[in-house]
C-alpha cells in the first residue's frame, strides 16, 4: 500500500454532545500547522499545555488542552497533534475547520475512515492483526469481546502466529539447505527429525485455530432461527431467551408475520434470535380435518422470509407442542431444513404435557423438553446453544479473530496436511515438502499483514470510523 505523506485530520470522539471532544491532526511535520494555530507558544512532547483555541483573526473558539507527539513517538509514528475542548458538534466542527486552514498551506485534509490507524500500520506500529484489533476493540459488544480484542491489540495473537513462523522457517531452512546440497540428502528426515517437527507445528497451529474460532464467536455471534408451526410458543421462548416481551404472544395462528430479531448474549457470546412466521399450508392433507385455515398474502409472504432465514441460519430451533406430540407438518417442515446446519428439537409446552425439563440426544438431533411460558428448562437450551457453538470456557487467552484469519489458518493447516503426505514418502519429494512450507508460512504471515494485497488493506480500513 502506498504511503501518502499528506497530514491529515479529523474529529476523533463520536458524534453528538460529550464533555470532552477530540480533533487529531497527523503528518510528518507538523511545525507550520503548529505555528499556524498556536503563534508563538510552544508545545512540549507528551506534556499537556491549557490555552485557547482561536480563529485566524484572533477570535477564541475555545479554551482546552493541546497534546504534541512527536515522531516517531505517536500513536501513528508520525508528529500528531490533538486538541481537546468541550464536546459540542458546533465547537469540534469549527475547531476542525480552522485545523485545515492552518495547515492549508502543507497540504492538510480531511482523514479516511481509518486513516490514522493505516499509517500506524504502514509506519510499523501495528500489525494488521493489532490494527483490526483496534476497530473490533470499540464495536465489542461484550466485556468478553472486550477483553479478547484488547489481547489481540496488545500483539498476543500476533506474537503466537509468530512463534508458528518461526517454526515453520526454521523447517523450511533444513528442508532447502538439503536441496540445495543433495549429497548430503541421505535420510534427510530421519536425521533432523523433520516429521516430528512438522507434527508439533500441526498441534500448535490447531490449538490457535481453536482459540481464534472461540474468539470469532465473541465478535461474530452466531444466528439461531425458531422455526415451526403456528402457535408452538415461538414467540414465548423468544421472550423467555430475552427475558423481555419483544414479540406479541396471542392464541390466534399467524401473529408473527415478519421475522422478529433480538440478540441476546450467554456468557458473552452473542446470539442473534430471530423469531420467524408459522409454517403451515392452506390445504394440509397429512393433518386431521385436511384444510386448514385459508393464509392470507400477508401470512405467505412472512413464511417465505421464514424460509429465507433457514437458509441462513447457524442453528435451528425447531419447536413443537409436546402436548399434542410429533405431527406430519411437523416432519415435512424437518424435510426442507438445510443439510449440515445444526437443529435441535424444542418441545415447548411441557407444563401442558406432563414431561419434565430434560435433554435427549437421539441419532437425528439434539430433544430439549422446556416450557417457555413457565420458564422452565431454559437454562438446558442456553447450554445445548453454547455446546453447538463449541464454547468452552478453558481459562486461556481468546483472540478476537475475524473471518479472514480462520481462512487463512484454515489454509495454512491444509499445506501442512500435504507437507505431511510428502513427508511420508521419504526423501523422494523433499522439494513438494519444501514449497508446502513455504505455502504455510504464506498464509499465516497474512495475518498479521507481512503478504497482504492493497485491494484486502483497502477494505479493511475503510470500514473503520473516521478519526480512528
Amino acid at each position: 500500500m502506498t504511503y501518502d505523506p499528506i497530514p491529515i485530520a479529523a474529529i476523533a470522539t463520536a458524534p453528538g454532545r460529550g464533555g470532552i471532544g477530540v480533533v487529531r491532526i497527523s503528518g510528518k511535520n507538523l511545525t507550520t500547522v503548529m505555528t499556524a494555530l498556536f503563534g508563538s507558544t510552544q508545545l512540549k512532547p507528551r506534556h499537556a499545555t491549557y490555552l485557547p483555541f482561536t480563529q485566524s483573526d484572533g477570535t477564541v473558539i475555545d479554551q482546552g488542552i493541546a497534546l504534541y507527539f512527536k515522531a516517531p513517538h505517536s500513536y501513528t509514528g508520525e508528529d500528531v497533534i490533538e486538541l481537546q475542548g468541550h464536546g459540542g458538534p458546533v465547537v469540534m466542527q469549527m475547531l476542525l475547520s480552522r485545523c485545515l486552514e492552518a495547515g492549508k498551506e502543507s497540504g492538510l485534509r480531511l482523514a479516511e475512515p481509518g486513516e490514522f490507524t493505516q499509517r500506524a500500520f504502514l509506519n510499523d506500529k501495528l500489525d494488521l492483526a493489532q490494527a483490526e484489533a483496534v476497530s473490533d476493540l470499540i464495536e465489542a459488544s461484550t466485556e468478553a469481546a472486550a477483553k479478547s480484542a484488547s489481547q489481540s491489540l496488545s500483539g498476543a495473537f500476533s506474537k503466537v502466529i509468530h512463534a508458528l513462523v518461526e517454526k515453520v522457517v526454521h523447517l523450511r531452512m533444513l528442508v532447502e539447505a538439503t536441496l540445495d546440497f543433495p549429497e548430503e540428502e541421505i535420510d534427510f528426515l530421519e536425521k533432523s527429525n523433520a516429521r516430528g517437527q512438522l507434527s508439533v507445528i500441526q498441534t500448535a497451529l490447531q490449538k490457535v485455530f481453536e482459540q481464534a474460532a472461540q474468539g470469532a464467536l465473541l465478535r461474530q455471534g452466531l444466528n439461531v432461527v425458531l422455526a415451526g408451526q403456528p402457535n408452538v410458543g415461538k414467540s414465548s421462548l423468544l421472550n423467555s431467551l430475552a427475558g423481555d416481551d419483544v414479540a406479541i404472544v396471542t392464541p390466534i395462528a399467524g401473529t408473527t408475520r415478519d421475522k422478529v430479531t433480538e440478540t441476546i448474549h450467554i456468557e458473552g457470546i452473542p446470539l442473534n434470535i430471530i423469531d420467524t412466521a408459522g409454517i403451515r399450508h392452506e390445504h394440509d392433507d397429512t393433518e386431521p380435518g385436511g384444510i386448514v385455515n385459508a393464509i392470507d398474502t400477508v401470512e405467505r409472504i412472512g413464511i417465505e422470509r421464514t424460509w429465507a432465514e433457514v437458509e441462513k441460519a447457524d442453528v435451528i430451533l425447531h419447536l413443537l407442542d409436546a402436548s399434542r406430540g410429533p405431527t406430519r407438518a411437523d416432519e415435512a417442515i424437518v424435510a426442507r431444513f438445510p443439510d449440515g446446519v445444526p437443529v435441535i428439537r424444542v418441545w415447548n409446552k411441557i407444563d401442558l404435557s406432563g414431561h419434565h425439563a430434560s435433554v435427549d440426544s437421539m441419532d437425528d438431533a439434539t430433544h430439549i423438553y422446556l416450557s417457555a411460558s413457565e420458564h422452565i428448562g431454559i437454562d438446558l437450551l442456553r447450554k445445548e446453544l453454547l455446546r453447538i457453538a463449541g464454547w468452552q470456557q478453558t481459562g486461556e487467552s481468546l483472540y478476537l479473530a475475524r473471518e479472514r484469519h480462520l481462512i487463512a489458518l484454515k489454509q495454512a493447516h491444509e499445506h501442512l496436511q500435504n507437507a505431511a503426505e510428502y513427508a511420508a514418502q521419504n526423501d523422494q519429494s523433499l522439494d513438494l515438502f519444501a514449497e508446502e512450507l513455504r505455502l504455510t508460512q504464506d498464509r499465516l504471515n497474512s495475518i498479521t499483514g507481512e503478504f497482504t494485497s492493497d485491494d484486502l488493506l483497502g477494505v479493511i480500513f475503510s470500514r473503520f470510523c473516521i478519526g480512528k
